[in-house]
């Protein structure tokens, strides 16, 4: 926490608490984890938020503006330099510039593994979405070995993105984008396969997705694909076998061989085969 113009860390922090007081978004959440204090909403009145940029609140009668280095140079304000890198959040007090508040996200511990798993399971090409800055995005990236990431992107930036990737799919190529957010829903519903953080994830987001995960661990995405995959090859082996039995003792029958007992096998008798061999779907703890 950096503050200026005569605030502390923690009125600085009270002061951004407070106008993200009615946002359920990861950071205005851990802005009011870090103040600790009791926030008020009846102090804040005007509230608006404005997607991928910040909020603005007046606050005890202050117009206050918190937000990005975009959302400040809209006020007129030029946004200071930090040498910490993360997602910073600048804040704006009826035009005086009061300090800013450094986040930095924390990568999953599984978050590496799952990139190695994935590129095994034979994903080609893994890219990284995000509204964070350059650096922020690259230092990530970097860590977890993605082919390619794309930062300091607005909701509209993603969509945007996304619709270029599936542009340049070729042959049966299938794009999956795993999100959690509320900007993420329009992504994951363009996507081929949409993926949702279940436990941590909005409500849109998972409307929105074909796949929610509820444990948010990262590394449950290749478990998904190695389930799908048992699940379709059980599905192709059922239809496969009951077809080829059935015309099978079609064949025979119009040959005169098949009796009454053979038709009874190739209704009832393939009928229980089959679903013993789905049954084997359920087995997914060892996967």
């Amino acid at each position: 926490v950096h503050p200026e113009a005569g605030y502390t860390e923690q009125s600085l922090l009270e002061v951004a608490a407070l106008a993200e007081s009615f946002s359920d978004h990861p950071i205005a959440q851990s802005v009011r984890v870090a103040y600790q204090g009791e926030v008020d909403p009846k102090r804040v009145s005007d509230s608006t938020n404005d997607a991928g940029h910040g909020v603005t609140a007046t606050i005890d009668g202050k117009h206050v503006v918190v937000g990005n280095a975009k959302m400040l140079a809209a006020a007129g304000v030029e946004a200071p330099d930090c040498e910490v890198v993360g997602t910073i959040l600048h804040v704006l007090v009826d035009g005086v510039y009061a300090g800013h508040i450094v986040i930095a996200d924390t990568v999953k511990a599984d978050a590496e593994q799952t990139i190695r798993d994935l590129h095994a399971a034979g994903v080609k090409r893994t890219v990284m979405l995000t509204g964070d800055r350059e650096e922020v995005a690259a230092a990530v990236a970097k860590q977890l070995g993605l082919d390619e990431f794309h930062a300091q992107l607005l909701p509209g930036d993603k969509v945007e993105r996304v619709e270029a990737l599936l542009a340049a799919e070729s042959g049966k190529g299938k794009l999956a984008f795993v999100g959690d957010g509320i900007n993420d829903a329009p992504v994951l519903t363009r996507a081929d396969v949409g993926i949702a953080m279940g436990a941590m994830g909005s409500d849109a987001a998972i409307e929105a997705a074909d796949v929610v995960l509820m444990d948010d661990k990262p590394s449950n995405i290749s478990r998904a694909i190695r389930v799908a995959r048992k699940t379709m090859a059980i599905v192709w082996q059922n239809i496969i076998f009951a077809l080829g039995v059935k015309l099978l003792i079609l064949v025979l029958a119009a040959l005169g061989i098949a009796n009454m007992w053979l038709a009874v096998f190739g209704d009832v008798g393939v009928a229980i085969i089959a679903i013993l061999n789905a049954m084997r779907a359920m087995g997914v703890k060892n996967l």
